[in-house]
């Protein structure tokens, strides 16, 4: 399928299912690593970091640039200075004076020893997850007693 002849909804699809086997394919070089050998569950840590990554990388370039990281703190509700995106960016790849990360920087992370402050924001970020409720239905109707 040439992506040049579909749009909208049917190229994003076409771009995230490739972006999907580019993913799974490092997935499986961190499967069969001696060094994550001992790590529990890992396919299923690898199957929730890649949806994460995938749901910040939208362009499908392969990397998250400031922006997009900036993106990914505000929705989780962290909003960060310019600053402080830098420093969590040198953090992610390793010192390394770069405006960019990659998936493979991204799962050295959150697989490493190395406790990075965006590691850690996400993995709050997934127990606190665990732990609402999800209200079903229409929300509540509000009384004047309500207000403030």
């Amino acid at each position: 399928v040439d992506p040049h002849i579909i749009s909208g909804g049917k190229a994003f699809g076409f771009l995230k299912s490739q972006q999907d086997v580019k993913l799974n394919s490092i997935n499986e070089v961190f499967l069969t690593d001696p060094k994550y050998a001992e790590e529990e569950d890992l396919s299923s840590k690898l199957e929730m970091f890649k949806n994460k990554y995938m749901e910040f990388d939208l362009n499908d370039q392969g990397d998250i640039d400031m922006m997009g990281l900036k993106r990914m703190l505000e929705k989780l509700g962290v909003a960060k200075t310019h600053l402080e995106l830098k420093k969590m960016m040198s953090d992610v790849v390793g010192g390394a004076a770069r405006d960019t990360f990659c998936y493979t920087d991204f799962l050295n992370m959150m697989l490493g020893k190395r406790n990075s402050i965006l590691r850690l924001i996400l993995m709050f970020e997934e127990k606190g997850k665990d732990q609402e409720p999800k209200e079903s239905g229409p929300p509540q109707r509000k009384t004047f007693s309500d207000l403030p």
